[in-house]
């Protein structure tokens, strides 16, 4: 096999620091091995979605082995994992990591998926940030000259590859490019293996948009073959896997089995979530549309059916159920948002923690506290609630598709709000920001997920608004072109829109914004 590097633009010294030739043969290798199956459990996602649009539904498996089988449990635990109170997540420039790493979270997940747009120079830039990071060499100084550095106490690092469905195109092996996926585990694990033993810790990932146990399993094989390549420790690897698609919550026990000697936890993905459910659900009638995106809270059923589910999943095989992320952006000038913000997010913390949630996720580090206190002072000292085991939950299958939202609406404030983030976010996107502060939300690629989807639902199933305004695709072009004149109309800002309008606007739901917009980037 033959593997080319598209530099991009990229500095040299850069791509020669992360792309040395025990790199690029660990990530060839790779490819060689895993490629064409990946493939093939794509192939099988575009099947499903096409049989759920001829009526077919999702069910458990209730003979399968994984289910069946009362005596395996997961993975060992190591000790830098067994605290996840409070985990922060964001991208991989040098500030945020900095920042996370000092926050007083227990684990900071690098994300070089949905809060990370992946030109070439962020994936770079991002790997060798983090080897800086292990390595307690990394520093920043911003424009006006003010100076970041590592503390004493660091969170535990746990970084996000990119989803199956994501390409890497300035990495070719025989002329095609490699997974995202591939290339972020494999940069990662090839230059910091070393490094994070000697230090105690470990290599350890988050795993995103995961449907089935088959591509979990997938994952399994990739770590068996990675911890032979390197001579590691058998079960070195550990895993989290985010539980973030409709289709994955029917296959927990399929998921947790498939990676039992290497995951360690679950996480409640739930904007991905809700974006996967409208994906499944989008164009089968007004029983399944949703209201506005900020009225959809975890205390609707088929969501708190879901979190339930995860729990009780999660501590029967003993991994660590985790928390949804709280998006909130902490204002500097408002005193009164934010009280009345925290306090939102303090409810839904004691909500996870009530549910029997080991630990939770934020966006921000002035949330940590917040978070951490509700964690500290429900676990009374404990590591985890693994001894909560949730054996009141019954979840059938239809309650995982209850959508009564006892009286939330659909209006043209939640129409408006979800093209001004969608559009706002896409424009950030294309200029290589992956996770956008907009009106004190975090906005990342699974926030706008869920606005753009949302408009093609409404859109789709002809919705009427409490205002009497029949959701068609003129009235998403007028949004489109206001919003377009509010944001300056230059060629970012309209490519942004065309993209919109591809993803929200067409007669078929695109999977994913981020593959649409990924072919508008130039590097």
């Amino acid at each position: 096999m033959a593997i080319e590097l598209i530099r991009s633009g990229v500095d040299d010294e850069a791509l020669g620091r992360l792309f040395t030739d025990e790199a690029l043969v660990f990530l060839e290798a790779l490819h060689g091995a895993f490629s064409s199956k990946r493939q093939s459990l794509l192939a099988k996602r575009l099947l499903r979605n096409e049989a759920l649009r001829s009526g077919e539904r999702f069910h458990f498996d209730e003979h399968s082995r994984a289910r069946t089988d009362s005596e395996w449990k997961t993975a060992e635990i190591p000790e830098d994992l067994l605290l996840r109170r409070v985990e922060i997540t964001g991208p991989t420039d040098a500030k945020m990591v900095i920042n996370a790493l000092n926050s007083g979270a227990d684990v900071f997940m690098a994300d070089f998926e949905d809060s990370n747009a992946p030109s070439l120079s962020n994936m770079v830039s991002g790997q060798i940030t983090l080897q800086q990071a292990i390595r307690r060499t990394l520093t920043f100084e911003n424009g006006s000259g003010k100076s970041y550095a590592l503390g004493d106490e660091l969170a535990t690092l746990i970084i996000r590859p990119r989803g199956w469905h994501l390409l890497e195109r300035h990495l070719l092996v025989d002329g095609d490019p490699i997974a995202g996926a591939l290339f972020d585990f494999g940069l990662y694990l090839v230059h910091n293996y070393k490094q994070l033993e000697s230090i105690g810790s470990g290599p350890y990932f988050y795993l995103p948009k995961l449907e089935s146990g088959e591509e979990a399993k997938l994952w399994a094989e990739i770590f068996e073959f990675s911890e032979r390549w390197f001579d590691l420790k058998h079960s070195t690897i550990k895993v989290t896997v985010l539980l973030e698609t409709f289709p994955a919550v029917f296959e927990i026990d399929e998921i947790l089995y498939e990676l039992r000697n290497w995951i360690v936890g679950m996480n409640a993905g739930r904007w991905d979530y809700l974006f996967s459910f409208i994906k499944t659900y989008g164009k089968l009638g007004s029983r399944y549309l949703l209201p506005d995106r900020n009225s959809v809270t975890m205390d609707v059923p088929f969501m708190r059916a879901y979190c339930d589910l995860l729990v009780q999943s999660c501590h029967r095989r003993g991994a660590y159920a985790i928390g949804g992320m709280a998006a909130f952006i902490p204002s500097r000038k408002d005193p009164a948002v934010n009280e009345s913000a925290l306090e939102r997010v303090r409810s839904d913390k004691s909500r996870e923690l009530q549910q029997g949630f080991d630990g939770s996720w934020v966006a921000h580090p002035d949330l940590v506290p917040v978070c951490m206190e509700v964690f500290s002072s429900g676990l009374k000292g404990r590591p985890n609630q693994l001894q909560v085991l949730r054996d009141d939950v019954v979840v059938r299958e239809s309650e995982l598709s209850d959508i009564n939202f006892n009286g939330a609406t659909m209006t043209m404030e939640g129409l408006t709000n979800d093209v001004s983030v969608s559009l706002r976010y896409i424009t950030s996107w294309l200029k290589g920001q992956g996770a956008v502060a907009i009106y004190n939300l975090m906005e990342d690629a699974a926030t706008a997920e869920i606005a753009r989807s949302q408009i093609w639902q409404w859109v789709n199933n002809s919705v009427e608004l409490a205002e009497g305004v029949r959701v068609e695709s003129s009235v998403v072009e007028n949004l489109i072109d206001q919003e377009v004149q509010m944001l300056g109309s230059d060629e970012t800002v309209r490519t942004a829109a065309q993209i919109l309008r591809e993803v929200a606007l067409s007669s078929e739901l695109p999977d994913f914004l981020t593959t649409v917009a990924y072919r508008y980037t130039k590097n």
